[in-house]
């Protein structure tokens, strides 16, 4: 983690994302703003954290550990995405893991202002409230996916959910051997598995794997797979 002394950025990322409908900012707020870079493991899950983190700027991974000692992949987190919360609220360890997927810019405020000065303002507390139910939502759909959902849907809900084609056609995604076991893993299920769905969606036509790159030939097909889910 990287902490950045950039007032102009703080002051763009501050009214880009709205704060002043949140907090009052005509007094001084002791923000932080925090960069973290690809892969980089930003809350452990199961030790204590003492800020709130907004997500301004790139893309998260949540995940949970489970008895085994491996994690399921509960969502996917993207900008105004709010970390910390139930930490603050609830007083517990960090209950996910939570990782850079790339470059990720936060706007940080410690527990300890939050509790001396926002606890009592009704804007604060309805923007946590909303993110709160978000979670729980996910978090639902993401239970439901990992123990009822086949492997091919979760593959693809994983891919449609990591991947966006975007204006360019030739968009693709690279997947290195260990990463592969990460993501069989992440999905419930074994390398040797997640080798033969990506097998059969290859033979369909719907990925082309070429050495480690894998790439997506019927973004129709793979929607179809995923059963309109996200992993979001």
């Amino acid at each position: 983690m990287k902490l950045l002394h950039d007032a102009p950025l703080l002051r763009a990322k501050l009214e880009q994302f709205q704060f002043e409908s949140m907090l009052d900012l005509s007094k001084p707020v002791p923000f932080t703003l925090q960069q973290y870079e690809p892969g980089e493991i930003i809350l452990h899950e199961g030790f204590s954290t003492n800020s709130l983190l907004f997500l301004v700027q790139g893309k998260i991974k949540v995940t949970s550990s489970i008895e085994t000692g491996k994690s399921l992949l509960l969502r996917f987190g993207h900008p105004f995405s709010i970390i910390g919360d139930i930490e603050l609220i609830r007083s517990v360890p960090v209950q996910s893991q939570i990782e850079a997927v790339n470059e990720c810019l936060f706007i940080g405020l410690s527990f300890d202002y939050i509790k001396l000065h926002e606890m009592t303002n009704a804007r604060f507390m309805s923007t946590l409230l909303d993110h709160l139910s978000y979670k729980l939502q996910t978090c639902t759909t993401a239970s439901r996916v990992n123990l009822l959902a086949s492997v091919e849907n979760r593959f693809a809900s994983y891919l449609m959910s990591t991947m966006s084609p975007g204006s360019n056609p030739a968009f693709g995604m690279e997947l290195k051997t260990d990463h592969i076991g990460e993501i069989a893993s992440l999905l419930g299920t074994t390398h040797r598995h997640l080798n033969r769905v990506m097998f059969a969606f290859t033979q369909k036509g719907i990925l082309e794997r070429n050495g480690q790159t894998l790439r997506i030939l019927d973004w129709n097909a793979m929607e179809t797979a995923s059963n309109g889910i996200r992993y979001e």
